[in-house]
C-alpha cells in the first residue's frame, strides 16, 4: 500500500476544500455470510452468487453475520482512538522498532499526511503493519523488554490487534472461498491459499481521520452549520485518502459510525457509502482482478473529510507471498472466449510499479495484454 512520511499532521498544507455537496448515498449489496454457514446447500450457494455479482457490479459489498465479536471491534476502536491520541512523539517513538520495509522507501509505523512520494496529500494519519503467519502485527508485536519501554494504550493496541487479524483474516477467506465457488471453480481455496500462506503479505493499516480543524473554531459561532457537518451534510470538503484501487487480493473495512468514505461506479460517478460500525466493508483488489481476468473489478474509492467527528478505520489487506506468479486463471479466460486480459507477474513485480506510481494512477493497465482484433 501507499505509506505516508512521518511528521505532524499540521505542519503540511493542503489544497482548499472544496465547497461540493457530498454525492449521493450508495446502493451497497449486502452479503450474510451467517446464510452461507447455516442455510445448507442451498443457501451457501445462493450467498456465493450474491458475492460474485456484487464483486461483477461494485467490486464492493457489505458483510454482515460474520461472528466477528462485537466486544472485540469497540475495543480496538477505543485503543486505536487513544493511541491517535497521543502527542506525536510518543505515537512516532511506539512504532519505531518496526519491521523492515516492504519495499525500498516503504516503512512500517506511523506516518501522516505525505501519502507516497509523488506528491499526494491527505488529511489523515495511520499505523501501517505487516500481518504474520501467526496473525500479529509486525510494527508494534515487539519483544517484552522493548514493549514495556512502550505507552501502555500502544501495548493495548497491539494485543488488540493480533486478535483482530485473526478473526478478520479468517472472515476474508471464507469470503474468498464463496468467490470461488460462486465462479464454480474446481480449487475452492485458489483464492483463500495464498492469503493463508505463511509468506503472504498481508498488512494491516489502522487510519484516523482527525476532525476539521476549521470547523471545530467555528462550532461556536455557527452551530447550526457545524451540526449539519458533523452528521455529514453539505459543507466544505476535504480529501482525507485520494481515490485509489487497493492493490492486493482482498481489503476488508470496518469504521466507526463517521462518514466519508466513497466508491466509484462504473459509471464513473461517485456513491457515499454510509457508516456502519457493527459490519465490514469488502473490496476487490487488483491481483484479484487479474486471476478472474477482468470478471471482478478493483474498486476505486477515496475518503472525504467534512466532519466535526474523527473518522477511524482499521482495514486487512490480504495479500499473496512476494514470489507468486499472478495470472488470469484458465477456466476463467476460456469463458471470455480466450482472450487473456493480462500477462504473468510476480505479486513483487507489481508491488515495486505501484510504488512508483501516484494514488489515482491505473496501475494495472501497465499489465494489461494487447486487445485481441
Amino acid at each position: 500500500m501507499v505509506v505516508l512520511a512521518k511528521g505532524e499532521l499540521e505542519q503540511i498544507a493542503l489544497p482548499a476544500a472544496v465547497q461540493k455537496a457530498p454525492p449521493p448515498l450508495a446502493d451497497v449489496p449486502e452479503v450474510d455470510l451467517a446464510a452461507a454457514a447455516g442455510g445448507g446447500v442451498r443457501g451457501r450457494e445462493a450467498v456465493a452468487r450474491a458475492v460474485v455479482a456484487a464483486c461483477e457490479g461494485h467490486g464492493f459489498f457489505k458483510v454482515t453475520g460474520e461472528g466477528v465479536p462485537t466486544e472485540l471491534l469497540a475495543r480496538v476502536e477505543d485503543a486505536a482512538e487513544a493511541f491517535f491520541a497521543l502527542p506525536q512523539l510518543e505515537k512516532e517513538a511506539a512504532t519505531t522498532v518496526a519491521a523492515a520495509p516492504a519495499a525500498p522507501g516503504s516503512p512500517f509505523g506511523y506516518a501522516s499526511k505525505r501519502i507516497g512520494s509523488n506528491g499526494d496529500l491527505g488529511w489523515v494519519e495511520y499505523l501501517l503493519l505487516g500481518v504474520t503467519a501467526a496473525g500479529t502485527t509486525a510494527a508494534l508485536s515487539v519483544p517484552g523488554d522493548e514493549a514495556s519501554s512502550l505507552p501502555p494504550v500502544s501495548c493495548s493496541l497491539r494485543d488488540l490487534l493480533d486478535e483482530y487479524v485473526v478473526s478478520v483474516r479468517a472472515m476474508a477467506c471464507e469470503v474468498l472461498g464463496l468467490m470461488a465457488e460462486g465462479l464454480g471453480l474446481e480449487e475452492k481455496d485458489v483464492f483463500a491459499r495464498l492469503v493463508l500462506d505463511k509468506e503472504s503479505d498481508s498488512m494491516l493499516r489502522v487510519n484516523h481521520y482527525p476532525p476539521r480543524p476549521e470547523l471545530k473554531q467555528s462550532a461556536a459561532s455557527a452551530p447550526a452549520a457545524a451540526a449539519a457537518a458533523a452528521a455529514g451534510g453539505h459543507g466544505s470538503r476535504l480529501t482525507g485518502f485520494g481515490e485509489h484501487t487497493d492493490p492486493q487480493i482482498i481489503s476488508v473495512l470496518r469504521s466507526n459510525d463517521t462518514s466519508g468514505l466513497e466508491i466509484s461506479l462504473r459509471d464513473g460517478s461517485w456513491a457515499a457509502v454510509p457508516p456502519d460500525r457493527n459490519s465490514f466493508f469488502v473490496n476487490v483488489g487488483d491481483a484479484l482482478q487479474v486471476l478472474t481476468n477482468g470478471r471482478f473489478r478493483s474498486v476505486r474509492h477515496r475518503v472525504m473529510v467534512s466532519s466535526l467527528r474523527p473518522r477511524v478505520s482499521v482495514i486487512f489487506f490480504g495479500g499473496p507471498p512476494p514470489q507468486e506468479r499472478l495470472a488470469p486463471l484458465p477456466s476463467l479466460v476460456a469463458e471470455d472466449g480466450g482472450r487473456r486480459r493480462y500477462r504473468d507477474f510476480t505479486w513483487r513485480e507489481y508491488k515495486s510499479w505501484a510504488y512508483r506510481t501516484k494514488l489515482a494512477e491505473n496501475r494495472l493497465c501497465h499489465f494489461e495484454t494487447a486487445a485481441r482484433d
